[in-house]
C-alpha cells in the first residue's frame, strides 16, 4: 500500500519546509537568543522568606518557636505566576560547626521545609533539620568550601560570624526546569518552620530566586 507522502511547510507564506536528513534526523539550529514573539515574557523574580509571605514582611529568622512555631515562607500572588527555581539560606553565628545548628546545640525539634498547596495540602520536603549538615544535606548545590571542622563554612576572618550557605536548587532536586510553581491567585507557598528557639544565633534568613509571569 502506497503510505502518503506529508510536508511540514512554515505556517507565515514562506513555503519553508522541514528536512529531513538521510538519516531520519531532523535538523534543528539553537539561537542565541529568545523568541522575539512570545506572547508570555517572564521576568526575574527574588524574595525573601518572610514572616507574612509578603515582599513587605519580617526575614529575620531569629525567632523562638519553641512553644509556637514560627513559619517563614514565599506565597503567590495575586497577579503572577511564580517559579522558584533556588532557595539561599544564610545561617550565621560565631564558631559554627557542622554537627551545631549555627553554634547552638543539635535543635530538639529541628526546621521543616514545606510546600502547600491547595490541591494536595501540606507537603513536607524535609522535616526535622536539627544541624547545619542537616540543611546543607537538603542543599545539593551547596558548593564545597573549607575542609575537615571548617568544610562548607564561610570564614569571615574574624570580622564577623562564621556562615554557612547552604543552596538548595529545586530544578537539580525534583527535575522541575522552571523551579516550582506557585500559582496566582491561590494559597500557595514554599517556608520554613521553625520550631525552636533560634534567637541566639547572629544571622538567619532565606531568599528566594526564579521568574514571574
Amino acid at each position: 500500500m502506497h503510505r502518503p507522502d506529508f510536508e511540514i511547510k512554515d505556517g507565515h507564506g514562506s513555503d519553508r519546509k522541514l528536512k529531513i536528513y538521510d538519516e531520519g534526523a531532523v535538523g534543528v539550529v539553537v539561537h542565541d537568543h529568545p523568541p522575539f514573539d512570545e506572547g508570555i515574557p517572564s521576568y526575574p523574580f527574588s524574595q525573601w522568606m518572610t514572616s507574612d509571605g509578603d515582599a513587605t514582611g519580617s526575614n529575620n529568622m531569629l525567632v523562638d518557636g519553641s512553644t509556637n512555631s514560627q513559619l517563614f515562607y514565599i506565597s503567590a500572588k495575586s497577579d503572577v505566576d511564580i517559579y522558584i527555581k533556588t532557595l539561599s539560606i544564610r545561617i550565621a553565628d560565631g564558631s559554627a560547626v557542622l554537627n551545631k545548628f549555627g553554634n547552638l546545640a543539635a535543635l530538639t525539634n529541628g526546621c521543616d521545609l514545606i510546600f502547600f498547596n491547595n490541591d494536595l495540602g501540606e507537603v513536607v520536603i524535609q522535616d526535622e533539620m536539627k544541624t547545619n549538615l542537616d540543611i546543607v544535606r537538603v542543599g545539593l548545590s551547596t558548593p564545597t568550601i573549607g575542609s575537615g571542622s571548617t568544610a562548607f563554612r564561610a570564614d569571615t576572618s574574624g570580622a564577623g560570624a562564621d556562615t554557612y550557605l547552604p543552596f538548595i536548587d529545586l530544578s537539580q532536586t525534583f527535575g522541575f526546569p522552571w523551579g516550582l510553581r506557585l500559582k496566582k491567585g491561590t494559597n500557595d507557598r514554599i517556608g520554613f518552620s521553625i520550631n525552636d528557639d533560634v534567637s541566639a544565633m547572629d544571622g538567619f534568613d532565606i531568599k528566594g530566586f526564579g521568574i514571574q509571569l
